[in-house]
């Protein structure tokens, strides 16, 4: 395989090939994270549609997911905070985001009210975020969303891949 770029011709050698049958190039494209990756937002995609056609949804917030302006980010939200509440340090914690970026999300989320703050009642220094009763709808809407994702998925690749992938994906996950 000849180079042409800044540098003089270069000869590269052969791609290695891949115990996946892949190229050294195509392991890249095929490789066991890039595939949850892909199906992860093709999942969240699914979901996020789900909710912008439900009845359940608020019609303000099934605007917002129609127009594609609730995204993955906002899913983290969804997923994350406890119905208690959660406080913004914890919350960003357990979505893996930094603070600053998770306190830019619950503005945006606050904004469309879908949660509020509210004083800790176990620390008058802090702040939960927590569901306002749309936030609530929002939350049984994205249950139900998943739900029905999930039921799909099993439909598309059968329910023994599909018992088979979600018990891989807990043991790998440590769920």
């Amino acid at each position: 395989m000849a180079y042409h770029g800044f540098m003089a011709e270069t000869t590269l050698p052969a791609p290695m090939p891949s115990p996946f049958g892949a190229t050294e190039a195509g392991w890249r494209q095929t490789h066991l994270g890039r595939l949850m990756g892909h199906a992860l937002r093709r999942f969240d995609e699914r979901v996020l549609s789900l909710m912008a056609s439900s009845v359940e949804v608020p019609l303000a917030l099934s605007n917002l997911a129609a127009r594609d302006q609730v995204g993955a980010a906002h899913i983290h939200i969804t997923r994350h905070l406890a119905v208690a509440g959660s406080r913004l340090t914890d919350l960003a914690q357990s979505a893996g985001m930094s603070k600053q970026a998770m306190g830019d999300l619950v503005d945006q989320c606050e904004a469309w009210g879908l949660v509020t703050r509210q004083p800790d009642p176990h620390d008058k220094r802090a702040r939960r975020v927590v569901f306002t009763e749309s936030g609530l709808l929002w939350l049984e809407a994205f249950h139900q969303a998943v739900r029905q994702a999930e039921d799909e998925f099993r439909q598309a690749v059968g329910h023994d891949v599909a018992t088979v992938v979600a018990l891989g994906l807990e043991a790998y996950a440590g769920a």
